[in-house]
């Protein structure tokens, strides 16, 4: 199917910042049938969140266009360090830390792309293969002047914060990838801007046409206000538990959700307006249209079936008051005086022992009727007892 390039745009444009050019974007279009489109992902953590999906689903946008993505793991550059945005030297990751966070994103892009549509690509395949006089070349098509222009870099500089040789290579390599990989577009997050130029400079140093670059919102986590991070606790992530992916998709605000509508939704941006007019007259509640999107979300990765049992559950559990129909028992004799951070452990329920202290001391765990346990050193007395850890996980115990 031939799209036109009007149409294309509209589809293009949803929840991007800035396209750098959109005339020359415009003239691919009208072109090339199909596009090379590019994006860059360093695997310097094991897994990815919501805020990754962001690039991840305008590639899928470009795929239902008909184009061709490119989505490149950066195993040489991850060794390097993105100094984007850092006031200090970022660590250096090994190969095999690299390589191991590199398997978990093979798995996981293919819950949203086709496989068929990307081509997926390492940068070490061309970069192990440079000597030291193709650096020495790859370097001197670039100014160290024009680099200190790098709003982090010269922050650095003027701050006496030391700045390494070696992170001047990080932008000159990903601008080389996009000349082995003869990208027509390239997407990357707002901070990432000084790197996805590189690509146009280094396009051109080596006689090809420059790629558009389209750079996209970073995403805010569930508190609305910091950017999606796992440090942060505020991330959701696309391979935790479906049960709390849609809670937490749920706990975000109402004002956040059309956010998350826009950058992580399938549906139609005229239907969303729509749905958020609808909110406004007051003839739709926000609460149904934010189950629509978790059920969208949790379904992409999990399934429609798990989905719709998500959401049925959700709100049996907070709407309505009560239990989780597949609630997990643990049965605990009470010779064995079992302490309730063992039981919080030993359940799952925690991960470790010393998380069960903390949510005990942050009055996070308590009894489903509302009694908060505070003392993680309290051993249950003979009965059942509901356990309730946050607002989403339960366990009945049966002490006997």
């Amino acid at each position: 199917m031939v799209f036109d390039p009007e149409d294309s745009m509209e589809l293009i444009r949803r929840g991007s910042v800035e396209i750098i050019d959109k005339n020359e974007l415009k003239d691919k279009l009208s072109r090339k049938k199909c596009l090379r489109v590019k994006a860059g992902f360093d695997p310097t953590a094991p897994d990815l969140h919501l805020g990754h999906t962001v690039l991840i689903q305008k590639l899928k946008h470009f795929q239902d266009l008909g184009h061709k993505v490119i989505f490149l793991i950066g195993d040489f550059t991850g060794m390097i360090g993105d100094p984007s945005g850092k006031s200090e030297t970022r660590k250096k990751l090994t190969r095999e830390q690299v390589i191991q966070n590199a398997e978990t994103y093979k798995r996981q892009i293919f819950k949203i792309l086709d496989p068929a549509k990307t081509e997926l690509v390492f940068n070490s395949a061309w970069m192990d293969k440079f000597r030291a006089a193709d650096f020495i070349d790859l370097c001197s098509r670039y100014t160290v002047a024009r680099m200190m222009e790098r709003d982090d870099f010269e922050k650095r500089y003027k701050e006496n914060q030391p700045i390494a040789i070696h992170e001047f290579l990080y932008p000159l390599v990903q601008g080389y990838d996009s000349v082995v990989l003869e990208a027509d577009v390239e997407l990357g997050g707002t901070d990432q801007k000084f790197n996805l130029l590189m690509g146009r400079v280094m396009q051109r140093e080596y006689g090809q046409e420059p790629q558009v670059i389209i750079t996209m919102p970073i995403l805010e986590g569930t508190d609305g206000v910091q950017k999606m991070s796992k440090s942060l606790g505020n991330y959701i992530g696309i391979e935790e538990p479906s049960a709390d992916m849609f809670g937490k998709l749920m706990s975000i605000s109402d004002d956040l959700m059309w956010r998350y509508y826009e950058l992580l939704s399938d549906r139609d941006m005229q239907e969303i307006l729509q749905m958020k007019e609808d909110v406004e007259k007051g003839a739709l509640h926000p609460k149904t249209c934010k189950e629509e999107l978790a059920q969208e979300i949790t379904s992409r990765f999990y399934g429609p079936e798990a989905a719709y049992s998500e959401r049925e559950n959700f709100n049996q559990v907070f709407a309505k008051h009560n239990l989780p129909r597949d609630i997990k028992e643990l049965n605990v004799q009470g010779c064995d005086n079992k302490r309730l951070v063992d039981i919080l452990w030993e359940s799952g329920l925690c991960p470790s022992r010393g998380e069960a202290r903390r949510l005990c001391k942050q009055n996070a765990v308590g009894l489903h009727e509302g009694k908060k346990l505070t003392d993680p050193e309290q051993v249950l007395v003979v009965g059942e007892h509901v356990l309730k850890v946050g607002k989403k996980r339960f366990l009945k115990v049966i002490v006997s």
